[in-house]
């Protein structure tokens, strides 16, 4: 998409990333209010049709607001360019990524809990079981071994296959339009056992909770201020998703003779931040008898600015080879330096993200939140990462703004090569020092709260 907004629309790097990043925010942002929706009215299967459908019309939509699908209705150009992409073409583009992030954020929010209805042993009671862990389905150690070679097929391959083939495909019409029709073909297979599917029963029960679990819940409410501190992370994740793909697309990708696709890298660079959660994951009791979770968030966000670090030293060197070969006005061209000096900010960003999203599970183990309170603040800590995906945008035209003061060269033109995007990261690392500083503060308040017998002394003390 990065790649279609600044090819076809000739849209600035960091106007298409913004529209991107605004979007993912929203997408993350939206399952708060889903859940509820799920909870109180419609059910997990509901969503999901609900979901599905509207995956299916977004991507269609998409697909057909390409200027060569409808340039005879609309009597526009049939060319991949900014002159044939008309009114017509931009409301129906708009509307196709407004329903794409609620099919998306549908899915998050019921696919779990719908297959774990389908479970025979399943009861609508473990939701709110305080002594059940609501993500038990995710953390299942025998879930593998109940994968066969079908399904190892499908979240594997199948995502591999298409991110090699979809980018040799020329025509974007094509590029959108086969994601579409198999997105149809997968929701028409679904509603085929709509009369067979398990459906658990909805569950918005009032109970009277024990003096320990009002004070656990209490707590985690507490520290709702604390989690504020991570829209910064937020905004670092989001130029992983955008600035890191905008500066590997131009960079030598080859391997040997091969040029692998930058959608494979991306695939690839996924599929590594899931073998580094599967590596956390492996051994949580050990990693929580000697790390609090104050601590690995704390790590968290030490990584938070080393990856910013590293990524400004790697631009930096980007740009010094640009410069000496002379593609500062050649945005298209190659440049002469391997892809590979990419990969330690993203591993560093997978760690990050990794980091986070342990220390949100840990709390709600830890403090033995009740259910129906644990799932929203899984879900509130999300949206809190996507408004610092949308406060990136904003944080990009601060730093613009200031970086012309005085007559100076704004850091962010049109195309990558003349950006300064080294000391944008540069200014992400001191963000990120300071909100580490920021955090500190706060987790140590939140320590003499206990000390003084504000919170429950049944409650963990961290």
């Amino acid at each position: 998409m990065q790649n279609y907004l600044t090819d076809v629309w000739e849209l600035s790097f960091t106007y298409a990333a913004g529209m991107l990043n605004i979007w993912n925010g929203i997408s993350m942002i939206l399952p708060l209010f889903f859940l509820f929706l799920v909870d109180a009215l419609i059910g997990n299967f509901t969503m999901l049709v609900v979901s599905s459908i509207s995956y299916t019309l977004g991507i269609g939509l998409v697909a057909m607001s390409t200027p060569p699908v409808l340039a005879n209705w609309t009597g526009t150009c049939k060319q991949y360019e900014p002159q044939c992409i008309g009114h017509a073409q931009k409301v129906l583009f708009y509307t196709g990524m407004s329903l794409l992030a609620v099919g998306i954020s549908g899915y998050n929010v019921s696919l779990t809990p719908f297959l774990k209805e389908q479970d025979e042993n399943y009861s609508p009671d473990a939701d709110v079981d305080d002594n059940r862990d609501s993500d038990s389905y995710d953390s299942d150690e025998n879930e593998d071994e109940d994968l066969d070679d079908v399904d190892y097929f499908q979240v594997v391959l199948i995502p591999v296959i298409a991110a090699i083939a979809l980018p040799y495909i020329k025509s974007w019409s094509l590029a959108f339009g086969i994601p579409a029709i198999s997105s149809a073909i997968a929701t028409s297979v679904f509603l085929t056992g709509s009369f067979k599917y398990r459906k658990a029963e909805r569950i918005r029960r009032w109970e009277l909770l024990s003096g320990t679990q009002i004070g656990t819940t209490e707590f985690a409410v507490r520290t709702i201020p604390m989690w504020m501190t991570f829209i910064v992370c937020g905004i670092v994740t989001s130029t992983g998703n955008t600035y890191f793909i905008e500066q590997a697309n131009r960079m030598d990708r080859k391997l040997g003779s091969w040029n692998p696709p930058i959608e494979l890298l991306l695939l690839l660079s996924g599929y590594s931040r899931e073998g580094v959660a599967f590596v956390a994951e492996k051994y949580p009791k050990k990693l929580e008898s000697f790390i609090s979770i104050p601590t690995i968030i704390a790590d968290a966000m030490i990584f938070s600015v080393l990856c910013c670090i590293t990524a400004a030293k790697v631009e930096t060197r980007r740009i010094n080879v640009i410069t000496r070969h002379g593609l500062l006005d050649k945005p298209n061209e190659e440049i002469p330096m391997k892809v590979g000096w990419l990969y330690p900010q993203f591993a560093l960003l997978s760690i990050m993200d990794v980091g986070i999203e342990m220390a949100v599970a840990s709390l709600t183990k830890k403090f033995e939140c009740p259910g129906s309170v644990r799932k929203y603040i899984v879900c509130f800590a999300k949206g809190v990462c996507g408004v610092g995906f949308m406060c990136g945008v904003l944080s990009v035209y601060a730093v613009g703004e200031v970086s012309e003061i005085g007559g100076k060269t704004n850091w962010f033109q049109f195309t990558l090569n003349r950006s300064r995007l080294d000391r944008y990261y540069w200014v992400l690392a001191g963000l990120t020092s300071l909100t580490l500083v920021l955090f500190v503060h706060v987790a140590w308040c939140y320590k003499c709260i206990y000390r003084q017998g504000m919170i429950d002394p049944a409650s963990n003390d961290e």
